[in-house]
């Protein structure tokens, strides 16, 4: 069986850009413009140079189907923060959307505790998104602060979720 997590490669850039650019994905980020191709070059310049940052490719049934990003990797106190977006048409097109996203949500989880050592795995998701919040509170995730954040000039709730290695 085909390992759920690959680290993305050059060949990915354009599906990455694609899918964080799909409406569904764009209008649940705390960046919620379309991102040019100059402008995710030059993010994805910058992450793979970074030794604190990591990007990974989900597979979803073999087929490359999103994206999880970690950052803290290098970290002392190994306190990580990710994040994730899906290729909402392609899965969605094979009737594939939440297997993919549990798989997705249960691989990101071991990646970050059993191959990066993570003691903390955090990130932050908009409090409208309660699927996602529902989600990682399946997974075991727990709120630990809300607050206010600019998401294209208007002020959002964000909540930030964390677990801890063995909860």
């Amino acid at each position: 069986m085909t390992e759920p997590l690959r680290p993305a490669d050059d060949g990915d850039l354009h599906r990455m850009l694609r899918w964080r650019n799909h409406p569904q994905v764009r209008m649940v980020s705390l960046t919620r413009h379309e991102i040019s191709l100059v402008e995710h070059t030059a993010w994805w310049a910058r992450v793979r140079a970074d030794p604190d940052r990591r990007v990974l490719v989900h597979l979803h049934e073999g087929v490359p189907s999103g994206v999880v990003t970690f950052s803290g990797v290098t970290s002392p106190e190994r306190a990580l923060t990710w994040g994730f977006y899906l290729d909402i048409a392609g899965l969605d097109a094979r009737a594939e959307l939440l297997p993919a996203w549990l798989s997705l949500e249960r691989a990101g989880i071991a990646y970050a505790f059993d191959v990066l050592g993570a003691r903390t795995l955090g990130g932050e998701t908009l409090a409208t998104n309660r699927p996602v919040l529902a989600l990682h509170r399946r997974f075991g995730f727990r709120v630990v602060r809300q607050y206010e954040q600019d998401v294209d000039g208007r002020p959002h709730q964000v909540v930030w979720t964390e677990m801890s290695r063995g909860t």
